[in-house]
């Protein structure tokens, strides 16, 4: 869908919100309707007659946050998701404190019952009079108001677009009672062009490039860390690793940006991780080690020995925010990625004219049966016949049959271990998605449906775990009704598998994880998606997902996988344990 460039008719303040959203090219509002938002709705059904935003109906709000984010991830424009009153503003909750972890840029629009109304008991009050949904939306957005007259609306509105596309980016939070929305609007047109405030410039601090600079020039052996925030820096990134001869992991979130069947790379640092990342960081020749767009957590970077974080770290970020996390570093270089690794490939790329050389660590690695240059854990499972189907096999057959652009959205659970250790992507430049921050179970089926909107012709696969797919199922049915050839892989164990297996490696009592068996496939039919059962591996190597995307319905799988596979999940464990000593890499 195209937004039309020329203005929507402003008849009242609810069309005014829509006016600046299409300004910034929003196209679609994703929410669940009710009575104190009617109203907004009102002005949504106006433009979408006139070819501006229009509204994307999800079956619980939890969902709709979760396709304003996805929406963001594909686009990098604003998400965009509104809710009613009381419980339908609660009911957000979940996903828009996901999106504040993660960083995603979101505009939430939850309505108050009238103004003459609040503190009289009406259906669904939150005003601060009653159950107080500014109050309790203060802790996960950047920024968070009520609008309690109209003449706020406007000011509060364009304050809040600026922090939400501002570094550090994230959810905000306007909530608008039903009268206001109705107020008529006394000009022609809005007061100011939005698109103009959005950008501000992000200044990169001169003297920390220049040390850094200096650094660089007095080292040989230099290894890199790809995290979360290094968006449409990766490509100097990469070009910059080669210029040092610099082998580079990533995050289990920094995933996403990286070519992972580059030679230099060596696989995910962290949580399910890989030994070959952890010899890199362990190396005792390496000389300097660079912390690019991560945010020092315990998934990923965090779990690295003290010693590289106090006397070898340069941590490198576009917002100071992430400094926070590792005051012990060698140096932090605070600035814009694009400008800072431009500047530094300028720098290495002269001093090879005057035959200056990086040689790099001495690590002789080969490349494994997934065409990577990573180490994998029993990799021959990769290939197992075996039935129940091995989680590894079916990430095997992932890895060589979806396209590259696929936008694959990874949910929490076991799939986080399966998918970070053996799902392996070539350049994927943010098409792997996966939210670490918050955890959110379910977050991946409203993240996928979000992202096809903005995308349509794409492949989007979405993999998840039954426990996960049953909190948010019902879902598929907004694919079904908007022709969105998702395709759904639900990995069907019976079980809430990582408190399965997290229990059994922690030794403690196996309680909780159970679940009855479901047929997906059907529950999928009856909604009407289209359904497959895969439960040996013949049927998925005889699988054409790539037909698949050419149909006009979605698609769910329903694999059978083997419940006794443990995941590569030990790191997690060791934390749960507050085992200071656990493995870096997740398996030990």
């Amino acid at each position: 869908m195209t937004v039309n460039t020329s203005s929507l008719v402003i008849n009242d303040y609810a069309d005014l919100i829509l006016e600046y959203l299409r300004q910034l090219g929003v196209e679609y509002i994703f929410g669940v309707p009710g009575g104190a938002i009617e109203p907004f709705f009102n002005a949504l059904a106006r433009s979408e007659r006139n070819g501006g935003p229009r509204v994307i109906i999800a079956r619980h709000e939890c969902a709709a946050a979760f396709m304003a984010d996805g929406y963001y991830r594909e686009t990098g424009k604003l998400g965009v998701v509104c809710s009613t009153t009381g419980p339908g503003a609660t009911n957000l909750i979940t996903g828009v404190a996901s999106a504040s972890v993660d960083r995603s840029a979101m505009l939430v629009i939850s309505a108050q019952t009238a103004l003459p109304k609040f503190g009289k008991k009406p259906l669904q009050d939150s005003s601060e009079t009653a159950i107080d949904t500014v109050g309790i939306f203060r802790n996960c957005t950047k920024f968070n108001a009520l609008v309690s007259h109209h003449e706020q609306l406007e000011t509060k509105l364009i304050s809040a677009l600026m922090e939400a596309m501002q570094s550090p980016k994230g959810p905000v939070h306007i909530s608008i009672p039903s009268d206001v929305l109705q107020v008529p609007y006394e000009k022609n047109k809005a007061n100011i062009h939005v698109n103009y405030l959005m950008n501000r410039a992000i200044l990169t601090d001169k003297r920390a490039l220049d040390t850094l600079i200096d650094l660089i020039t007095d080292v040989d052996k230099v290894a890199l860390f790809i995290g979360h925030g290094c968006e449409r820096a990766y490509n100097q990134i990469e070009q910059f690793a080669e210029a040092l001869n610099a082998p580079f992991v990533s995050g289990p979130m920094g995933k996403r940006w990286v070519n992972e069947r580059h030679p230099l790379y060596r696989g995910v640092l962290g949580y399910a991780g890989h030994t070959s990342a952890r010899d890199i960081f362990e190396h005792p020749d390496v000389e300097l080690v660079f912390a690019i767009g991560a945010t020092i957590t315990e998934m990923g970077f965090g779990c690295v020995d003290e010693e590289v974080l106090t006397e070898k770290l340069i941590h490198i970020d576009s917002s100071v925010e992430s400094f926070s996390r590792s005051p012990m570093a060698k140096l932090h270089v605070c600035g814009d990625l694009n400008t800072i690794f431009n500047t530094l490939l300028d720098k290495v790329n002269e001093a090879h004219k005057w035959r200056r050389v990086w040689y790099g660590l001495d690590i002789k690695i080969t490349s494994n049966s997934l065409d990577s240059y990573v180490s994998l854990i029993n990799e021959e499972k990769c290939f197992s016949n075996d039935v129940p189907i091995k989680p590894q096999r079916l990430m095997a057959c992932l890895s060589s049959s979806l396209p590259t652009h696929t936008r694959v959205f990874i949910d929490t659970g076991n799939i986080w271990a399966w998918a970070t250790h053996y799902l392996i992507g070539s350049a994927n430049q943010g098409y792997y998605r996966v939210a670490m921050g918050f955890g959110s179970m379910a977050w991946s089926i409203g993240a996928a449906i979000g992202s096809a909107f903005a995308a349509r012709n794409e492949p989007h696969v979405c993999i998840v775990g039954d426990g996960a797919w049953l909190m948010s199922s019902h879902e598929i049915g907004v694919a079904v009704q908007h022709t969105l050839p998702i395709v759904f892989i639900v990995l069907n164990d019976s079980a809430f598998g990582m408190i399965r297996h997290g229990q059994n490696l922690n030794n403690a009592e196996s309680i909780g994880w159970q679940l009855n068996k479901v047929d997906f496939s059907a529950l999928a039919v009856a909604q009407g998606a289209n359904g497959i059962i895969i439960e040996t591996p013949e049927q998925l190597d005889e699988l054409d997902i790539n037909q698949l995307f050419t149909l006009k319905v979605p698609t769910l799988i329903d694999v059978r996988i083997d419940p006794d596979e443990v995941p590569p999940m030990m790191n997690r464990v060791n934390n749960l344990r507050n085992n200071e000593q656990g493995s870096i890499t997740g398996y030990k």
